[in-house]
């Protein structure tokens, strides 16, 4: 998951490799924002309730998704890819919902979470935590269009195909 590309095997070439080091950077950024979503929750109650369970659990899923993602790109697996998609596409979808919530209804969704700490301080956490889940779904569909090109240009070169024939090749330039 390093931001240095030394593997053969890799779809991604020297002229796409600014792309590539962006995606990993965002997958980066989405990680240190997903486990500080999860440090914010748990920050309101040690031992989080269900709906707290359920938002560390999305952040949990946006963790692996960005892991992911950065192998997807490091082993050209179509497998890995298709993973990194869905898991990306249904943790943005959930993303923005839980930020919605957060910032329309921070008082009942403070009282789903049963926290421990004053209402006040708790409507600040809360909307901390909103705000990383916003910037978490700005970022996944960064990556997702990132991974689409990323792929798209793999195919395009040939060194992406799932038959490994150079079909491509054939197509002539258009």
């Amino acid at each position: 998951m390093g931001l240095i590309n030394n593997h053969k095997s890799c779809p991604v070439t020297e002229s796409h490799h600014s792309l590539h080091k962006f995606f990993v950077i965002c997958n980066y950024i989405l990680l240190c924002a997903a486990s500080s979503s999860i440090f914010l929750t748990l920050s309101l109650r040690l031992f989080p309730s269900v709906c707290g369970f359920f938002v560390i659990l999305l952040h949990v899923v946006t963790i692996i998704a960005a892991v992911s993602g950065c192998s997807a790109t490091l082993t050209g697996s179509n497998k890995w890819y298709a993973a990194h998609m869905v898991s990306t596409s249904l943790t943005a979808i959930f993303q923005g919902s839980v930020s919605v919530l957060i910032f329309t209804q921070t008082g009942d969704f403070l009282g789903y979470l049963k926290s421990y700490v004053r209402e006040e301080d708790g409507a600040v956490i809360l909307k901390l935590a909103g705000g990383l889940c916003l910037l978490i779904f700005c970022l996944e569909w960064v990556v997702l269009v990132l991974a689409f090109l990323l792929r798209y240009y793999a195919f395009v070169e040939g060194n992406g195909n799932s038959a490994g024939d150079g079909s491509f090749d054939r197509i002539g330039k258009v």
